[in-house]
């Protein structure tokens, strides 16, 4: 049905991506060469191969970070907003993180011992989240994937449950799809050690009626969820959902595991303690330590009675779960610093109101210029998708994806000086965030969307 919104042309979009291209290649001839010689010791000539995802012929490399800026080899300062997708959501290098990180990289880092850090940390975590007993890995993948052994362990049952399109990192069983209604690995899977058939159920966020049937196979050990779809671009949860999932696994004998990696956003305690969730268990990972590698899991008093009458105290070192850098001091060191003098409760309240004022701004440009775009706001995190109507599934999200458009406007942003997450129009707003760099977005969302309807 056509409503009158405006839909921007492929032709269009093919003829500023040349341009954008050329002028891309002017203003990183530094960026250009060091790629060039990378290839001779790099696979792709980047150190990790998502990094070949940015925006242009080559990805800039960068030369400092401080706050919400950085600054390329080329001289370039860029307004962030991808602020490392997530892990450095308190801005780049914060003072107290610093001072923290540094004092303990000289008394030491790595002993296999535990630090008087351990234990504030565990009861700020406990007071933000509300859980009672936690443990400290290297990434958010790590926290996942060791809550999933602990929960087929204590539940004798085999299989896990997430939604299509979520994201918890790495996970074997979690990069997963449905294609007619079955499970499949996602697209890129890279060498899935088993078909996913065989450790995943996977549903739509936001189907009840699904979860509820897949949860009455009596297999599943626990549901993963994201509060809030984020990877896919923002899909939030239609009204009475979170109550039903608890409702539904309770009643399945399933355990709740909510991943609060992204969705840290929402607030000082996650989108958790926001609207009251109650899950038997929490993960979370890259923003809580400022930047440095860390990643937390949490459980309620019954989960962590249940662990401790199956631990096999003589082997628990080779058990699947752990790793010798896992609750390193550097890591403990650099969140406490993190979550008692960065992101604090006045810190988000400044972090929400900037992804308030940026919302506001790239709505005022798509209702000015009549796009058939939506703008959806998570706390401080903000996407804006290419669609006009805001998608309520992970496969919805998916096919309002303009892979085109995507790259011109992430192309169209850094070459005048705005940080995108690469993979989809998302912001996230740090505490330095101010609102001269949230108005300098929505003045360059105005000057693209004017071309594009040129």
């Amino acid at each position: 049905m056509n409503t009158g919104k405006a839909v921007v042309g492929t032709e269009r979009v093919e003829t500023l991506m040349k341009r954008e291209l050329d002028r891309f290649a002017d203003r990183n001839p530094r960026s250009k060469s060091i790629h060039d010689r990378a290839g001779e010791a790099l696979l792709s000539g980047v150190p990790m191969n998502w990094m070949t995802r940015w925006p242009g012929q080559y990805p800039v490399f960068f030369d400092e970070a401080v706050g919400n800026s950085l600054t390329d080899v080329d001289g370039h300062r860029l307004v962030d907003f991808c602020l490392g997708d997530t892990g450095a959501m308190t801005g780049h290098s914060p003072e107290p993180t610093v001072a923290a990180a540094s004092a303990r990289l000289a008394r030491g880092i790595t002993t296999m011992l535990p630090s008087e850090d351990a234990l504030p940390l565990g009861k700020e975590m406990t007071r933000r989240f509300g859980l009672g007993h936690w443990q400290f890995a290297l990434s958010a993948t790590d926290a996942n994937r060791f809550t999933i052994r602990l929960c087929r362990e204590i539940t004798g049952r085999t299989k896990i449950l997430v939604f299509n399109h979520c994201y918890h990192g790495s996970v074997d069983e979690t990069v997963a799809t449905l294609v007619d209604g079955e499970p499949r690995s996602r697209t890129g899977n890279v060498g899935p050690p088993v078909p996913i058939g065989e450790t995943t159920r996977v549903v739509e966020f936001n189907d009840l009626e699904a979860l509820e049937r897949e949860l009455a196979h009596g297999d599943v050990a626990c549901v993963l969820a994201e509060p809030a779809l984020t990877n896919i671009g923002i899909v939030l949860p239609e009204p009475g959902f979170h109550d039903e999932l608890r409702r539904l696994t309770e009643e399945a004998g399933t355990l709740l595991v909510i991943d609060e990696t992204h969705t840290f956003c929402c607030g000082p305690g996650g989108y958790t303690r926001v609207h009251g969730l109650r899950p038997d268990m929490l993960t979370i990972g890259k923003p809580i330590a400022g930047g440095i590698p860390t990643g937390a899991y949490g459980m309620s008093d019954e989960v962590a009675r249940r662990i401790l009458e199956r631990t096999i105290w003589e082997v628990a070192d080779v058990g699947g779960v752990g790793g010798t850098l896992a609750g390193n001091a550097l890591s403990l060191a650099a969140a406490r610093a993190t979550l008692s003098q960065v992101l604090t409760d006045e810190a988000f309240e400044r972090m929400i109101s900037m992804g308030e004022r940026f919302e506001a701004g790239v709505q005022r440009v798509i209702d000015e210029h009549e796009l058939a775009w939506t703008v959806t706001r998570l706390g401080c995190r903000v996407e804006y998708m290419l669609g006009e109507t805001r998608p309520v599934t992970g496969e919805e999200a998916a096919a309002a994806f303009d892979a085109g458009l995507d790259s011109l406007l992430h192309l169209y942003m850094l070459n005048r000086g705005i940080l995108m997450t690469p993979f989809h129009m998302m912001a996230l707003m740090c505490p330095e965030t101010g609102e001269a760099d949230v108005d300098a977005h929505t003045e360059v969302l105005a000057e693209a969307a004017t071309e594009l309807l040129a």
